[in-house]
């Protein structure tokens, strides 16, 4: 699901939409971050950023230095600027029936991360220009080696229900995400630079050794080795807290979850809705707004509510306005979109008969029209791909030769991997959000037409669809074929779309893809500077996608777009690459 700035190494290139106060009709446009209103630039992302000047709420590119201390907490629970009747802010989350895990420790999909940051908070946070900023800790500082980070935290720091947040805290979050009991499915790997991590994901050790509380407001993280995009890490849930005492309390915890975010949890109508209401003890002010959140599984019923009036926001995730209806409202006031920095892509089970096959992917790759795909089963509402690095994070703009539509060729390939076209019967898996049944379908007739193949299809719930993925990574010849999916930046690097997502030992590797050469390149890329060996890494990254595409680790499809429709009363949003956020969810009214 992704955006910021690391060691040196920032995302200038997503685009952001600042939601218009007066409500007046807005372009997105692609910038480095600055909101429209402003001046844009022509980003370069294989070129290393110069850092932003430091403001009260930013803090420079890491350095072996003192970060600045961001805006002090709000000393104000209640009073005159807080309206004694709160606004109802009514947002879609599009794409579940129920969201599979709002525990900061096992975020599993998109829309129940979209929860998790409105009830939780971490060290550091995303801010609007998707840097990395304060958030529960107020600054920061680096060893001269990047291997100790020593956080600070804010003075008064407080959870929803009034108690202490302190350093603790986050080393429990953090112990609690590696243990083997929590069953988080990619903390271990997400975390395992810290020193001593593997052992408490092994079960070898209960506290990991790099992660040391020196008092109640300064938090020591100590790394194995430096690595470019640790801060960027730290803005993913995983070392999100949450209280002891309440996580705890029983297996249902979350039911009424509560952190140092701006939100908690009133009421969760499990498999309808859920209603958040204000943190009152939030560090940058109580929120003026409560949250009424259906859970809509189709994007056609969220955008018909909306038109009826019965929504605010619909869209601003992975699933968005539906294509067919984008020109309806494409240049209204309240229709938004930016590019994702999200591929859609197909993934193939390298442990079943025919994938496991280079040739059949290959043929399956050379099969796939792209553009047809883009243009005009989604209308142009999409960018075709064939790389996995989407538009905007560093690299991207290094070339790479994809495997383009060639019917000829796909059939060369068949023969290369010996096998009679006839004979290939398979089934290709996706969940039910959004236009995904129009491109399998698309899909389905491009390969039985160009290869002679059976192409089944099988439509899961997205939440049974994420389940299946889990036992193809873990089971793999229990697992789902071949399957439609998506993935979106936690954090604007290469390393997290292609380390995090196919080395061979990653756990987010679930086609059990593997090629050595590969993960060579990729485990030496991930330790090297972002800032002295910007060049030579994002080279190394380059070398090794050009192999994942020759080999198709994954088939990458299209890049989509972040669109959503947002009433113009809805003031202090922002719609960035990575979906909505607020730069103070204080001052966000309805």
């Amino acid at each position: 699901m992704d955006r910021r700035k690391f060691l040196g190494l920032s995302l200038k290139t997503s685009a952001l939409l600042a939601l218009a106060a007066c409500g007046k009709s807005s372009t997105a446009t692609p910038t480095t971050g600055i909101s429209i209103t402003g001046p844009t630039a022509t980003p370069n992302p294989s070129q290393p950023p110069s850092s932003p000047s430091p403001s009260p709420t930013t803090v420079p590119s890491a350095s072996p230095t003192v970060s600045v201390v961001s805006t002090p907490i709000a000393t104000q629970v209640s009073g005159a600027a807080t309206p004694s009747v709160l606004g109802v802010l009514r947002w879609a989350n599009t794409g579940i029936s129920e969201p599979s895990s709002i525990d900061p420790a096992n975020p599993k999909d998109a829309q129940s991360i979209l929860i998790i940051n409105l009830v939780f908070s971490g060290l550091v946070k995303l801010n609007e220009k998707l840097e990395v900023v304060p958030d529960a800790a107020e600054s920061w500082k680096v060893s001269k080696d990047g291997t100790v980070y020593t956080f600070k935290l804010r003075t008064g720091l407080k959870y929803a229900d009034g108690s202490e947040c302190t350093a603790e805290d986050f080393a429990y979050a953090i112990n609690r995400a590696l243990t083997p009991t929590t069953q988080s499915f990619a903390a271990p790997f997400q975390l395992q630079d810290i020193l001593g991590a593997k052992d408490v994901a092994s079960g070898k050790a209960k506290e990991a050794k790099g992660v040391r509380v020196i008092d109640k407001q300064t938090l020591e993280i100590t790394l194995e080795r430096p690595i470019a995009y640790f801060l960027d890490l730290m803005t993913f849930p995983y070392s999100f807290a949450a209280p002891r005492k309440l996580v705890e309390s029983g297996k249902d915890w979350t039911n009424k979850a509560f952190g140092t975010g701006p939100f908690r949890i009133k009421e969760w109508k499990h498999n309808q809705s859920m209603t958040l209401e204000p943190n009152p003890y939030y560090w940058q002010g109580k929120p003026q707004i409560n949250i009424q959140m259906p859970f809509i599984q189709n994007s056609e019923t969220a955008y018909q509510l909306y038109q009826t009036g019965q929504l605010d926001i619909t869209g601003g995730g992975q699933d968005g306005i539906p294509a067919q209806e984008i020109p309806n409202v494409k240049g209204k006031p309240d229709y938004k979109e930016v590019p994702a920095l999200a591929v859609r892509y197909i993934g193939f089970n390298n442990k079943l008969k025919p994938f496991d096959n280079v040739h059949v992917r290959r043929a399956f790759a050379f099969a796939t029209d792209r553009n047809t795909l883009a243009e005009k089963v989604l209308g142009g509402t999409v960018h075709a791909t064939d790389r996995i690095l989407p538009q905007g994070i560093p690299g991207s703009d290094l070339p790479v030769k994809g495997l383009e539509y060639d019917p000829d060729k796909a059939k060369q390939e068949l023969k290369l991997a010996g096998i009679d076209p006839s004979s290939i019967n398979v089934t290709l898996a996706y969940g039910q959000e959004g236009d995904n049944e129009r491109v399998v379908e698309a899909l389905q007739s491009m390969w039985q037409t160009n290869l002679g193949v059976k192409v089944n299809l099988q439509p899961m719930e997205l939440g049974t669809f994420s389940k299946n993925l889990d036992v193809t990574r873990e089971n793999p010849t229990k697992g789902l074929q071949f399957y439609l999916s998506i993935w979106g930046a936690d954090y604007p690097d290469p390393q997290n779309f292609l380390s995090q997502q196919l080395q061979t030992e990653s756990p987010n590797n679930n086609g059990h893809w593997s090629n050595k050469k590969f993960d060579e390149l990729t485990e030496k890329a991930d330790i090297m500077s972002a800032s002295s060996q910007f060049k030579e890494r994002l080279r190394l990254y380059n070398q090794a996608e050009q192999i994942a595409i020759n080999e198709v680790g994954w088939l990458p499809l299209y890049n989509p777009l972040v669109t959503a429709l947002i009433r113009p009363s809805v003031k202090g949003l922002v719609l960035t690459g990575q979906g909505i956020m607020a730069p103070d969810w204080s001052k966000v009214t309805v």
